[in-house]
């Protein structure tokens, strides 16, 4: 399209996205890479809650969680997802919805050992998303963890990662007047080429 140029051009959505990163990472003050992810529950119900993409692969995009949280139960039953990342210093917004599967392998390994000592005992002694019943009874959890698992914790195998594989990508930035410009990138699967259009603010 003869319009997308600047920070819109090129033909790899996700060198775009990882391109916007970048940029982001200089100027937001907190958490760059947080996302706001949306799922439905069993009813049809959307739940939309904050997490961090670690990362921006050749085809998809990557968190983790726990795998007993509400958005891996519903993530796990439908198979989808979508999410929103927005940047109030730049002005932009990346908009994705596509199929998730998990990421249980070496990757998830060596994401987990990649983070502080305190954030692994954390993934083990926390029932994420379940009642609980005061702060000291996590606290002596985090304890009895740290006792059992020592300084080098596996990964839990109730924690992981999940890969968002994109049917539909749209990249946000704000215009004068609130005429902003928005491209939605579509395509079939992951065998099929990209559809770009151009879309009214």
């Amino acid at each position: 399209m003869s319009d997308r140029t600047g920070i819109f051009e090129g033909d790899d959505p996700f060198a775009i996205a990882r391109s916007w990163l970048a940029e982001a990472e200089k100027s937001e003050p907190n958490d760059p890479n947080a996302i706001a992810l949306s799922t439905v529950d069993s009813d049809g119900l959307p739940n939309a809650r904050m997490v961090l993409l670690k990362d921006i692969e050749d085809d998809a995009f990557v968190f983790y969680t726990n795998y007993g949280s509400a958005k891996a139960q519903e993530i796990d039953s439908s198979g989808k997802a979508a999410f929103v990342i927005h940047w109030k210093s730049l002005r932009r917004q990346i908009r994705v919805r596509g199929v998730v599967t998990r990421e249980e392998g070496p990757q998830a390994d060596a994401y987990y050992e990649s983070r502080s000592l305190k954030s692994r005992l954390g993934a083990w002694a926390s029932r994420q998303s379940q009642p609980l019943g005061a702060r000291t009874e996590l606290m002596a959890k985090v304890a009895k963890i740290t006792a059992a698992h020592g300084p080098m914790p596996k990964r839990p195998p109730f924690w992981g990662g999940y890969r968002v594989t994109p049917s539909e990508i749209e990249f946000w930035a704000d215009g004068a007047f609130r005429l902003h410009d928005r491209f939605r990138w579509t395509r079939e699967d992951t065998d099929n080429a990209w559809g770009i259009v151009r879309l009214n603010p």
